[in-house]
């Protein structure tokens, strides 16, 4: 396995086939443009089998964080310690720019996310719950 960090459009869309809905190119554009935003994939006979994304945010009171946005394995791949490389991989960027932490917000029965997430280090901060405003079709185009 070899984990990299994604720089071009092209990479990003070649790794279309582990994310939720097939990447748009434009989209793909504006993420790797957005400062700190982070895609390191993971590669297994030069075929992406993983990835996990990153976004550091900035508060005034908090200082810098990093929030792992979404973390995927392809099928035929888990439950080989893709999942905590990438990850560790992504712990360690943190650390480099200078966070003074990582967080995510799992489900509370996601037990694979949440095993794997352990493995890597994490502790459990309590609970959690995400409400959301939906915009419609053609509003994520912005």
């Amino acid at each position: 396995m070899d984990i990299r960090r994604a720089t071009t459009v092209t990479e990003l869309l070649a790794a279309g086939h582990l994310y939720d809905t097939p990447p748009r190119e434009d989209w793909a554009a504006r993420f790797l443009a957005a400062h700190g935003h982070v895609m390191l994939i993971a590669y297994v006979g030069g075929v992406p089998a993983g990835f996990v994304s990153g976004i550091e945010i900035l508060h005034p009171d908090k200082g810098t964080e990093m929030c792992l946005y979404e973390l995927g394995v392809d099928a035929p791949h888990r439950r080989r310690g893709i999942g905590r490389a990438l990850t560790l991989a992504l712990l360690d960027i943190a650390r480099e720019r200078g966070c003074c932490g990582l967080w995510v917000g799992v489900e509370g029965d996601n037990e694979a996310a949440l095993a794997t997430y352990r493995s890597a280090g994490a502790g459990d901060d309590g609970g959690f719950r995400m409400l959301a405003w939906e915009f419609g079709e053609g509003a994520s185009d912005r």
